[in-house]
């Protein structure tokens, strides 16, 4: 049987949980249309996700879907659009095989379509593009199109053509058979195939030689055959040289629809059995020392009836019920008791998971994001997932004295739920900290504590993640020593601190002893001390982003040298040091995108500016304005609220973090 894992990932409101409700009905899996509106989709199961209308945790199903007379097996996992859950978009993008990146046919190209994009490359995840939305007033598909080739940088081909827009959008012109697509039922279960409308015949006929020319530009055996006789070429040879180009990432095939009016799914669901690629069609995954068995955590969650999952991809081999792995990050064995497939928030049990497919585990204890489970006889560690820091925290406390062993069971539980949260305790005042990606993500989890855990917490101010960096450079010599009546504790060392020229993070550490003034397990235990030291800033006890340090002479006793003595005067040194190298604070700046009807123009930009906000374009799109802008994230704390007041409630504005600048 073919098998198909893929991701449907957008922006905020582009359709993409509607188009996977869609998938579902039309694959025969539901029996009823599932609309965000009505809060009866299948895949936002959370109330949260119900209350707010938006996708917030990753949801995996499986489905079928019959094609050319053969049953394709196909994983969805259907991603939130909204920044503060990127991890979510992040872990799902490490484990599947293609994408489909839906992109509203009105509102184009937003910042959170650029940043899960640059994700999808950043894990060479082959995709293509559905243009959604087609209905709504003020539809352009032509000019999504040439978005998406600009500001994405990507090759986006039309494989198909909208047939009318808005209200009169009717259905699509397929450009590889030649045939047009007409939806008239209500539910969108049954369509016609006929002949391309007179007055589109034209311009399908252009938009098929545009395809058939980029085809030949990246597929030299279709150039050999476009060349000799492009009357010669046949659907299939279209096919075969789009399924090479998508999975190769060297061409996006570009398709339309009005998932909400259920016009175009059927066609997609086609085109990702017919160009995305199969497990097996792509290239091996970075590991070190192949395995019989090889898979990768890439979610945790807990369920309240079969207690904590581990969610898996199967690289290589096959999992029975009742094996035992290796956890390459333990070191330790773990033994699966039960294996489930996973139906959005309801589990199946099944007898394995063969490699290419998404599962879920069940006893294996000590469980994290991004783990490798492998053959306990070919250990192997898997390329781990990345996420990104968080930016934003509250100073949090249980409101009685009995809750705050129920608060701290509660927050560990979410913590490995989630690996974009983190919890820390400040050592002045000792309060808890609880740090997240954004306002709406500390929200969320907030609303989860009280809901789902029936703990009530007292929240502080909010907390930026601020970084201290260095500006000027400064040498000095440190020593400790140490003396009590037996044997001692001495290291001197002699460094030169100063900020890092190559734009880099973290400690870039130069060796520069000369005839061994401190031997090399020394030298190492020195790199170790300043690393732990740049945890705590002398500006403001903020982790230091980044700094050079050249160690190029010290001492050592014969008697009372040892690693830790290396270790701590690393520690005194910096200390000393940093105070004399400029210290400067950092802050984390975000890309605000803003749409807004044009008479709120000025407002809108005046209230930015007034937050020390940089605005760095303005673009017209029909009857809005499209603004983008650079704040400080201090400054944005309630600007959603504000915006609505300034706009009276019809503007919309997303944000992701752009990077750190000096605090002004």
């Amino acid at each position: 049987m073919k098998r198909r894992n893929i991701g449907i990932m957008a922006h905020v409101d582009a359709g993409k949980t509607t188009v996977t409700e869609r998938m579902l009905y039309y694959t025969g899996l539901t029996h009823q249309l599932g609309n965000v509106d009505e809060g009866n989709t299948i895949m936002d199961t959370d109330p949260q996700e119900e209350q707010r209308g938006i996708t917030i945790s990753s949801a995996s199903i499986t489905t079928y879907w019959n094609y050319a007379g053969n049953q394709c097996c196909i994983t969805l996992i259907d991603t939130p659009g909204h920044v503060d859950f990127t991890a979510e978009v992040e872990r799902s993008l490490r484990v599947l095989d293609g994408a489909v990146a839906v992109f509203c046919a009105r509102s184009g190209v937003q910042s959170q379509s650029e940043t899960v994009w640059h994700q999808a490359d950043r894990y060479q995840v082959p995709r293509i593009v559905l243009i959604n939305k087609m209905d709504r007033q003020g539809a352009d598909f032509a000019q999504v199109v040439q978005e998406i080739r600009t500001k994405l940088h990507a090759n986006a081909v039309p494989v198909q053509l909208p047939i009318g827009s808005e209200d009169d959008f009717k259905g699509v012109i397929d450009l590889v058979t030649m045939t047009a697509l007409i939806w008239h039922s209500p539910d969108g279960k049954t369509y016609e195939t006929t002949t391309i409308p007179s007055d589109g015949a034209l311009a399908a006929e252009h938009a098929r030689q545009h395809l058939m020319e980029e085809l030949a530009l990246v597929n030299e055996a279709f150039f050999e055959r476009f060349t000799a006789d492009p009357t010669a070429i046949t659907v299939q040879h279209i096919r075969d040289a789009l399924r090479t180009a998508t999975i190769e990432r060297r061409l996006m095939p570009v398709l339309c629809s009005a998932a909400y009016r259920n016009k175009g799914v059927q066609p997609l669901l086609d085109a990702i059995v017919q160009y995305l690629p199969a497990p097996e069609d792509l290239p091996l995954i970075n590991g070190t020392d192949p395995a019989s068995f090889a898979g990768l955590v890439f979610k945790i969650v807990t369920d309240d009836y079969t207690g904590k999952l581990g969610l898996i991809r199967v690289y290589a081999g096959i999992l029975q019920a009742g094996d035992t792995l290796w956890n390459s990050r333990t070191g330790k064995r773990v033994r699966i008791h039960r294996l489930l497939r996973i139906m959005s928030n309801k589990y199946e049990a099944i007898q394995q998971l063969e490699a290419g497919d998404i599962g879920a585990i069940l006893g294996a204890k000590d469980l994290r994001t991004g783990d490798t489970l492998s053959s306990p006889d070919h250990a192997v560690t898997l390329e781990p997932i990345r996420f990104p820091h968080p930016m934003i925290g509250f100073a949090i406390e249980a409101r009685s004295a009995k809750e705050s062993v129920k608060l701290s069971e509660a927050l560990s539980r979410l913590l490995e739920e989630d690996p974009t949260l983190s919890v820390e305790i400040d050592a002045s005042s000792g309060q808890t900290i609880l740090k997240g990606m954004g306002e709406l993500h500390l929200d969320v989890v907030l609303e989860k504590l009280k809901s789902d855990y029936q703990v009530e917490v007292n929240k502080g101010q909010p907390q930026i993640a601020y970084k201290e960096v260095f500006t000027q450079s400064v040498t000095h010599c440190a020593t400790y020593k140490k003396q009590n009546g037996g044997s001692g504790n001495f290291a001197e060392i002699h460094f030169e601190l100063s900020p890092r020229s190559d734009g880099q993070s973290g400690l870039e550490f130069i060796d520069a002893i000369r005839g061994g003034a401190i031997p090399r397990e020394f030298i190492a235990s020195v790199q170790k001390g300043f690393t732990a030291a740049m945890g705590t800033g002398v500006l403001a006890g903020y982790p230091v982003d980044a700094m050079r340090i050249r160690l190029f002479d010290g001492m050592i006793h014969e008697k009372d040298s040892h690693a830790l003595d290396f270790e701590q005067v690393a520690h005194i040194g910096f200390k000393a040091a940093a105070v004399q190298a400029g210290p400067k604070l950092l802050e984390p700046v975000m890309c605000v995108n803003v749409t807004a009807p044009q008479e709120y123009t000025g407002a809108v930009t005046s209230d930015l500016t007034r937050r020390k906000g940089q605005i760095k374009e303005v673009e017209a799109r029909l009857s809005m304005q499209c603004i983008q802008a650079s704040v400080p994230l201090s400054r944005l704390f309630g600007y959603i609220t504000t915006l609505r007041t300034l706009t009276a409630g019809r503007a919309s504005a997303s944000m992701k973090f752009e990077q750190y600048q000096l605090a002004t």
